[in-house]
């Protein structure tokens, strides 16, 4: 039986969505093709239909992941217009964040695998990076927009690199004071400017 092209469309919708959330919580690696395509409530058979490769899902997976979380991080900004950083350090460097990478950061679950990847995801990875270096110079003051965005990689760095550590100890006191001391950290830097 031959599938529409909207069919076809939205089913290439959910194997993304599957594939951005299994990855993120399994790495590129640690999840196969059919278990993507079980989790979309999709045969195996169909998935070349859609993509050309698993690294070609990759690509799209991650990108997919990163525009969200830059949609999520101008959310948070929106609603936070007093002191939108304070907001984004809170939302970004919880226990929640922490405790759920698949539906988290792609950048604190993924960097690692995104590294020895293909350049196509590495692109990606790079593509995905700036509009939340973007909304983080906006966020951070200061007068220079150089200062402001040299702040905001130093600030996205720690912020995914206190992530990524206190997944790696989780259930030790140590995990919850990683997300504390960048917190803090980052607070400071950003009341006293760049």
């Amino acid at each position: 039986m031959r599938v529409s092209r909207e069919r076809a469309a939205a089913n290439r919708e959910r194997i993304i969505d599957a594939a951005s959330a299994l990855f993120r919580a399994n790495g590129f690696g640690g999840i196969g093709v059919a278990d993507i395509m079980k989790a979309a409530d999709l045969t195996h058979g169909g998935f070349y239909g859609h993509f050309e490769s698993k690294d070609d899902l990759v690509a799209q997976a991650s990108k997919r992941a990163m525009a969200r979380a830059a949609t999520n991080w101008g959310n948070v900004v929106a609603q936070n217009p007093e002191k939108p950083l304070a907001a984004l350090l809170k939302h970004y460097l919880s226990s929640r964040h922490r405790d759920d990478p698949g539906r988290g950061c792609a950048f604190a679950a993924l960097s690692a695998d995104a590294a020895r990847s293909r350049r196509p995801v590495r692109d990606a990875f790079a593509e995905g990076l700036e509009p939340l270096i973007d909304i983080l110079t906006k966020a951070i003051p200061g007068r220079s927009k150089a200062a402001r965005r040299r702040q905001a990689l130093a600030t996205l760095s720690e912020l995914i690199g206190a992530v990524i550590l206190s997944r790696a100890v989780r259930g030790a006191p140590l995990s919850d004071e990683f997300l504390d001391a960048a917190k803090r950290d980052l607070l400071a830097a950003g009341e006293d400017g760049p």
